[in-house]
């Protein structure tokens, strides 16, 4: 509370409040006569002390009532300026304070009209015009506003509070009220913090993808969200047969059964025997199994003699005549003798040149029993000219095609990377090539023409690279004489049908992965090979 009147903002305002008891009487005009009358009646009743009590308004306008016959008297004082009496102001009374304790009714009803409390539409008119004549209650309306409005638009707050708590104005005329809301301002606006919030899910969702992609085998390590190594039980289906060569132990057989759809890793089929504990003894041939087997049914189905294909051969991709003649010999049981007496002329089977190295078409045959060896090569021969059809080979280019797919069919490994060796053959053949001049500098050639194919290791000899045979594209510019392997229908697609790009060196820096990088200048290739030297470097026995 604030310790003195002065100190309190609103007590001015309190203070101009009209006090209820003096504020004017508001009287209609055919009341006026009636009020006139109460209060000369109630006057007399206070003169004589009949009246200890004021009348309440209800009994004010009840008295009033029964008096119809004054209602059309005319006031007491006279009428200026030919007015209406009924549009006249009540006349003056004496300053009566409501503290007197004597005071009557009638008393009562006239300190309403205090003069010193202004009516709120005083200045609206030169005419004082009661507010509840009929007559004057029109100039009321029209002349009220500009008071009002005077009052509204000052721009002192003083003043407009002051007018409110005299009801001189109202909260209307203070203020126009606030338009409404654009409704098509708040749905652009909606849609735009809708397509925000997409914009920033869509983004996290894109970097969750990138990131599960690239560091996808990582982030099963450390969850502990590891995919199993071999399939469950259950998913076998098909069929597919799988070679076992002699000498052959559990490494080598696990690849094989990866290569042939068998199981779902390279590994999980040595794995299966490691933890096992079993080295049991694999017999050479050909084995028939299903795809997406368990390495336990893959083991069970090796070691059952029942699927042990007679007469049956497999020859993989990449075999050289000379690697592929002694399976056939033994899968049919003929001499290897006879073979070599059947590929010695090549023009038997349609096959121009001197040689049918790249015409042995690599796959599993069986054969009828009693079948002999020149049946034998036509049946691989014809498998390689339906090979080379289907891929749109026109017949005179059959030789050139089965040459690049057999290197092709030698450099790389994975399907993906068939394509791009393509190009960079094409690329380096290309005239206009000025980095290596037409060499294609293949390992693969100058193998082929050194003997080194079969020596176990991925490196060429320093003899090999130097050795001027007509296979050696290290020697020799353009494409060699022949082919160097027998290629798959993979290797012959992509020789048809290279991938774009302007790679023009290439080398395998994970032997164990396959992993492959291309380049399209040296500076780029020298450094991918320095990544294959430490590679090599820490796996020396991984066949550098």
């Amino acid at each position: 509370m604030p310790d003195s009147p002065t100190e309190d903002p609103f007590a001015d305002l309190f203070g101009q409040l009209p006090t209820p008891s003096v504020r004017p009487l508001r009287s209609s005009g055919e009341d006026s006569a009636g009020g006139s009358n109460a209060r000369s009646a109630s006057s007399a009743d206070a003169d004589t002390g009949t009246g200890s009590a004021p009348l309440s308004r209800r009994a004010a306008r009840e008295a009033a009532g029964r008096q119809p016959a004054e209602a059309g008297s005319a006031p007491s004082g006279p009428v200026e300026n030919g007015a209406d009496p009924a549009a006249q102001p009540a006349p003056p009374r004496s300053s009566t304070t409501p503290s007197d304790s004597t005071v009557g009714p009638e008393t009562a009803i006239l300190d309403l009209a205090d003069e010193d409390e202004p009516w709120i539409f005083t200045g609206a008119s030169t005419t004082q015009t009661s507010p509840y004549s009929r007559t004057g209650s029109a100039q009321l309306r029209e002349a009220a506003p500009a008071t009002v409005t005077a009052s509204a638009g000052n721009d002192d707050p003083d003043t407009a509070l002051r007018s409110l708590f005299t009801g001189r104005a109202s909260t209307d005329d203070l203020g126009s009220p606030p338009p409404p809301k654009d409704k098509r301002k708040r749905r652009v606006g909606g849609w735009i913090a809708l397509g925000i919030v997409l914009v920033l899910l869509g983004g996290v969702a894109g970097g969750g993808l990138w990131v599960w992609n690239t560091y996808q085998d990582k982030i099963r390590q450390v969850m502990g969200w590891e995919e199993p190594k071999d399939y469950a039980d259950g998913l076998a289906n098909g069929e597919t047969y799988v070679t076992i060569a002699q000498g052959d132990t559990g490494s080598p057989i696990s690849q094989s059964l990866y290569d042939a759809g068998v199981t779902k890793t390279p590994q999980a089929f040595y794995d299966y025997l490691i933890k096992t504990h079993q080295n049991p003894p694999f017999v050479p041939g050909v084995f028939k199994l299903q795809k997406q087997m368990t390495s336990e049914a893959a083991l069970a189905g090796l070691l059952d003699p029942a699927n042990k294909m007679e007469n049956t051969a497999q020859l993989r991709e990449g075999l050289t005549v000379d690697a592929s003649l002694p399976i056939l010999a033994k899968a049919t049981g003929l001499p290897l003798a006879d073979f070599q007496a059947a590929v010695a002329k090549p023009s038997d089977y349609g096959v121009t040149g001197d040689s049918l190295e790249g015409w042995l078409f690599p796959a599993t045959y069986t054969f009828d029993p009693g079948v002999t060896a020149p049946q034998v090569i036509k049946t691989l021969v014809d498998r390689t000219v339906k090979s080379l059809d289907a891929a749109g080979v026109p017949v005179e280019d059959r030789h050139r095609v089965l040459t690049i797919a057999s290197i092709i069919q030698r450099e790389a490994r994975f399907e993906a990377d068939f394509y791009k060796v393509s190009r960079v053959i094409e690329n380096r053949l290309d005239p206009k090539n000025q980095e290596t001049f037409g060499l294609l500098q293949m390992d693969s050639t100058a193998q082929y023409g050194y003997g080194e194919n079969h020596d176990g290791t991925a490196s060429s000899s320093a003899k090999a690279l130097a050795d001027d045979n007509p296979w050696n594209t290290y020697v020799h510019a353009g494409l060699p004489i022949g082919p160097i392997s027998n290629p798959g229908d993979t290797a012959i697609d992509a020789a048809m049908h290279p991938a774009d790009g302007k790679w023009l060196y290439f080398v395998t820096v994970n032997l164990d992965t396959g992993e492959t990088v291309f380049t399209t200048n040296l500076a780029d290739h020298n450094r991918a090979v320095a990544q294959w030297v430490a590679w090599c470097s820490d796996h020396p026995d991984s066949g550098c």
